[in-house]
C-alpha cells in the first residue's frame, strides 16, 4: 500500500506573520525521506579532517551520512598532492575497493582483484581479455567534488552551490584572524546520538534565545545585549561579543566587520547541517547527521590553534553545553509526538535564523509559498 501523501504547509517570508512547521515535520518518515532526497544529496558535507591524509597515496574510507546517503566513499592523495574523492565502490560487482586507512600505490579490490590507478581511473582485471567493449568510462571510479578548508575537507554527490560561494562567509570573516597553527587533537572529539530530530537540533543552535534559560554558565561568560545573527544566502552567522575585560578574546582590526569590538566566537551554521564554531583557541567542527526521524548523531572535532585559550571564553565546557542543548531538543521532540501541539509562532527579533532555515529547507523541497 502506497504512503498517504504529505499534508502540504507553508512558512510565511514575513516573521511576523509565519506559523512554525508542524509537529509532524519532525518526526514524520515521509518528510524524513522528502529531505533526504531533496537537500542531503545536493549539499556540501564536511566528511573529517585532513590530518593523516597529508602524505601521497594516504587513503581513507568514508561513508557519506550513514543512514541517510550511505555512499560508500575514499579520500585519495594522489603521487601530484592532490585530494580527490572517489567511490569506493568496485565498478565490476560492487565491493568495497578500500576498507581501512593506509597508504597504497594502486586501488585493489580484494574480491577480484580489478585495479585502479590513485585518481580512479581502471587500471587491470583478471580474465576479462574476451568482454567486448572493455572497458569503458562506467568502469572507472567516479570522481566526486572535494575541497580542503582550514584543515576540514569538505564533499558533495552533486552540489547546487559552488563550494566558495558556500563557504565564503567564513572565509572572509577569519581574513585577518589569527588561529595559529590549526591541528586536530582526537583527545577532544566526542561523538554524540541523542532521540531527537536533526532539524531541532539546528532550530535549537540558530538562535541566542535559550541561552540565558538553558546555559547559565555561556550567559554569563558573554553579553547577551550584544548578540547578533546575520543571515546568509546559505547558511548563518551567529555573532558572541566579548566582555571588555576579557583578555582572551579576538580583536579584529582594519575593515574587518567587527573590527574595534571584542568578540568571544563566531557561529557559522552551512546549509544544511555543517556547524563552524570559531574561538580564540580554534575551530570546534560539528557536523550533524540525521540517523532517522527521531534520531540523530553530531560529531564534534577540534582544531587548536592556541592551546592555552583552552577552557576559557564562550567554550570554557562546550561538553556540558552540548548535553544542555541535547536535554532541551530531546524533551521538545518528546512533545511534539503527542496531538495536542500542531504550530508556534516566530519571535521576530530573536528566531529569524530559524526562520530563515525552515524557509530554506521547503525552498529545497519545492513548496514554499
Amino acid at each position: 500500500m502506497l504512503d498517504p501523501p504529505l499534508a502540504p504547509f507553508l512558512i510565511d517570508p514575513e516573521i511576523s506573520k509565519a506559523e512554525t512547521p508542524p509537529a509532524a515535520f519532525y518526526s514524520d518518515a515521509r518528510w524524513f525521506r522528502q529531505i533526504r532526497d531533496s537537500v542531503f544529496g545536493r549539499g556540501w558535507h564536511c566528511i573529517g579532517l585532513s590530518r593523516g591524509l597529508e602524505a601521497p597515496r594516504a587513503v581513507r574510507p568514508v561513508t557519506l551520512l550513514p543512514g541517510v546517503l550511505d555512499e560508500e566513499l575514499v579520500l585519495v592523495r594522489g603521487d601530484d598532492g592532490t585530494l580527490r574523492l572517489l567511490s569506493n565502490v568496485c565498478t565490476h560487482r560492487g565491493m568495497l575497493v578500500v576498507e581501512e586507512a593506509g597508504t597504497c600505490d594502486a586501488l585493489r579490490c580484494r574480491y577480484h582483484g580489478r585495479r585502479f590507478s590513485l585518481d580512479g581511473c581502471f587500471r587491470s582485471m583478471p580474465k576479462f581479455e574476451s568482454v567486448e567493449g572493455f572497458p569503458t568510462e562506467r568502469d572507472d571510479l567516479r570522481s566526486l567534488p572535494v575541497v580542503e578548508r582550514n584543515g576540514m575537507v569538505f564533499g558533495s554527490l552533486d552540489p547546487d552551490v559552488e563550494f566558495d560561494a558556500w563557504f565564503a562567509p567564513v572565509t572572509e570573516r577569519l581574513a585577518g584572524i589569527d588561529l595559529g597553527t590549526l591541528t586536530g587533537h582526537p583527545e577532544r572529539h566526542h561523538d554524540y546520538e541523542f532521540e531527537a530530530n536533526w532539524m531541532l537540533y539546528l532550530d535549537n543552535y540558530l538562535e541566542g534565545f535559550h541561552i540565558p534559560f538553558i546555559h547559565p554558565e555561556l550567559a554569563a561568560a558573554i553579553p547577551m545585549t550584544e548578540y547578533q545573527t546575520e543571515l546568509l544566502p546559505s547558511g548563518t552567522l551567529q555573532i558572541a561579543g566579548a566582555h571588555e575585560d576579557d583578555a582572551t578574546a579576538f580583536a579584529p582590526v582594519g575593515d574587518h566587520p567587527e573590527a574595534g569590538r571584542a568578540i568571544a566566537a563566531w557561529y557559522f551554521w552551512l546549509f544544511p547541517a555543517t556547524l563552524i564554531n570559531v574561538y580564540p583557541w580554534g575551530i570546534s567542527l560539528n557536523m550533524v547527521e540525521p540517523l532517522a526521524p527521531t534520531r540523530t548523531r553530531v560529531r564534534f572535532r577540534s582544531l587548536v590553534g592556541h592551546p592555552h585559550l583552552l577552557g576559557s571564553g564562550a567554550a570554557a565546557d562546550l561538553h556540558q553545553i552540548e548535553l544542555e542543548d541535547e536535554a532541551a531538543v530531546i524533551a521538545t521532540q518528546r512533545g511534539l509526538l503527542g496531538s495536542i501541539y500542531q504550530r508556534g509562532r516566530y519571535s521576530p527579533p530573536e528566531e529569524f535564523g530559524v526562520h530563515h532555515f525552515h524557509r530554506l529547507l521547503l525552498e529545497r523541497c519545492a513548496i514554499v509559498g
